[in-house]
């Protein structure tokens, strides 16, 4: 067997993954801006986001079917205003990071074009020991289109059957030098990152709008967490989601969807913080039953309390705070002290009315991602419940405080040491608010067991903000249920997750009044991905810094 083509396929297969990473790494924004010039000079790339990895498996998934296997160690992710999503517009990739891409991109085509999935996949029967451009431009279409989320242009894809031609003229294997087009279109940044461009408006003159296929992919990553499928792009390409009806349609289409519930499940994953779970430790000598399986099953009961609630039942949001309602499996119910009596998986399960276990702050997920290691924190837990549900950061606090008196915890309780501990000067204020809260849950340790005593001492659950009495868990329920920063905040969230950027001051109305609809519509959670995915401000285009002085000097220009 003749080695020299395949080692001539090897150097270039480097030589592409080398220049691959030197135009990512310069800039993916440039990267995307070009090739948005280069198909279309009115056009202009407004926003680039990197690719979750979830959105990056299910798209693979979308595109190529079930069953493909992804088995790599992703770039971290980044949390900016709150969300992950936000923190998305910021990232690039390091040389390691593409690397990983790079390999995971080669493993995938791999599969792809294996014996067993090729027949289903390709469009046409190709001349299998040598170069077929036809038939390769008819799969590099087809799936580019899925990946990069619109149509290839003519010069990607002229691009690629080169690639693929040069490869499979070199090994004399149609499928070789496929594989080397299909890791290009997976490793190119408008499949890494989701591109968004805008074009001019026709409909008022000097203004921009999303392009339709920028919508698609702003909407399908919203609520199905995936790239757009063929129903989607088609919109897109008719022009049909610039119309109010055409968008209306889809949206209906996508919340009727049983992948309403993936794209629910990443929101609220994103929202709650619970990539929070992949770091998380408990000190086995105090906490024996904890273990990475109990860690995964709390966030899944998390998850799927959620669902369950707002989206298959479509509850009242603000109930996620005081049903006694969620699905628990063995090591859970270890945990809660309860009976597992189901043969499957996870069951449902009710806890007593008596009970303390009343809503999602009552789980064993939130109450053991926001402690300590060895000790429960009533103030992480209250500086969380205010950020992710009530959208009220707390400030870090001073570098010379002292927490000396809140860290012994052989020491009397966590209340009284925190009362001590509220007489430095400078901390007061932010202690009023964040808390009372996390006091009232003191009747959780810091994996969410319940307890009654501390160090010999009995735990008073009794709490003060601002005037509003709270007393335990259920009085926390109760109080959050109808406090309206809670929806409110709901809302926001949906809001710059879709979008990924952080409302601004000019919102504030607009996110009042949506609060506003949301409350009228009975809280009903799809029914607000959809009531903001229908308003122009979630299309607003958001130009690049420095961008609209440059087009009102042209506009200028051309009317002189």
């Amino acid at each position: 067997m003749n080695l020299q083509p395949l080692r001539s396929l090897q150097l270039f297969t480097r030589l592409a993954a080398s220049l691959c990473a030197a135009s990512l790494l310069v800039s993916p924004f440039a990267h995307a801006q070009d090739a948005t010039q280069a198909a279309d000079a009115d056009s202009m790339t407004v926003a680039v986001r990197r690719l979750t990895e979830s959105q990056y498996r299910n798209t693979i998934a979308d595109v190529f079917g079930e069953g493909i296997e992804i088995n790599a160690r992703f770039e971290p992710e980044q949390r900016e205003n709150g969300l992950l999503a936000i923190g998305s517009a910021t990232l690039s990739l390091t040389s390691s990071g593409f690397e990983q891409y790079f390999v995971l991109a080669s493993s995938i085509a791999d599969q792809v074009l294996s014996e067993e999935r090729r027949e289903g996949l390709l469009p046409c029967i190709p001349n299998a020991s040598g170069a077929d451009n036809a038939c390769a431009a008819a799969f590099l279409s087809q799936v580019g289109e899925r990946l990069f989320r619109r149509p290839l242009t003519d010069a990607e894809l002229a691009s690629r059957v080169e690639t693929a031609e040069l490869g499979a003229s070199q090994a004399e294997d149609f499928y070789a030098g496929l594989k080397l087009a299909l890791t290009s279109l997976l490793v190119a940044p408008e499949y890494l990152f989701r591109v968004e461009k805008a074009e001019p408006d026709p409909n008022a003159p000097g203004q921009y709008r999303l392009d339709g296929y920028s919508k698609a992919s702003r909407l399908s990553f919203m609520f199905w967490n995936s790239a757009p499928d063929a129903e989607l792009l088609a919109a897109a390409a008719d022009d049909s989601l610039h119309r109010k009806d055409g968008l209306s349609n889809q949206l209906n289409r996508l919340t009727s969807s049983a992948r309403l519930e993936e794209g629910a499940r990443a929101f609220f994953e994103d929202m709650m913080q619970l990539d929070g779970f992949a770091n998380m430790v408990k000190d086995p000598s105090i906490y024996p039953k904890f273990n990475q399986l109990v860690a995964d099953s709390a966030k899944e009961q998390m998850l799927k309390t959620v669902i369950d609630l707002l989206v298959n039942d479509e509850r009242d949001y603000r109930d996620l705070f005081t049903s006694n309602e969620t699905f628990i499996n063995r090591p859970l119910a270890s945990v809660y002290q309860v009976p597992y009596i189901s043969s499957e998986e996870w069951a449902e399960f009710e806890f007593d009315e008596d009970s303390e276990r009343a809503g999602i702050l009552t789980q064993i997920g939130f109450l053991s991602l926001w402690a300590h290691p060895g000790t429960s924190s009533p103030t992480r837990r209250g500086i969380k419940i205010h950020e992710i549900f009530m959208c009220e950061p707390t400030p870090d606090p001073p570098a010379d405080v002292d927490f000396s008196q809140v860290t012994d915890s052989e020491a009397g309780t966590v209340r009284g040491r925190l009362l001590d501990h509220m007489q430095n000067t400078g901390c007061t204020v932010c202690h009023q608010r964040s808390d009372p809260p996390g006091l009232a849950l003191e009747h959780f340790d810091g994996l969410g067991q319940l307890r009654t005593m501390e160090n010999g001492q009995l735990i008073d659950v009794s709490a003060d903000l601002f005037g509003t009495t709270l007393v335990g868990a259920k009085g926390l329920g109760d109080y959050l249920h109808d406090d309206p920063r809670v929806p409110s905040c709901l809302v926001r969230n949906v809001y710059a997750y879709g979008v990924a950027q952080a409302p601004g001051y000019l919102e504030r109305e607009f996110l009042q009044q949506q609060a506003q609809q949301f409350a009228d519509n009975g809280y009903k959670f799809p029914e607000l991905f959809k009531q903001i995915a229908l308003t122009p401000e979630f299309f607003a285009v958001q130009l690049p810094e420095g961008l609209d002085s440059s087009i009102a000097s042209a506009d200028q220009a051309a009317q002189q």
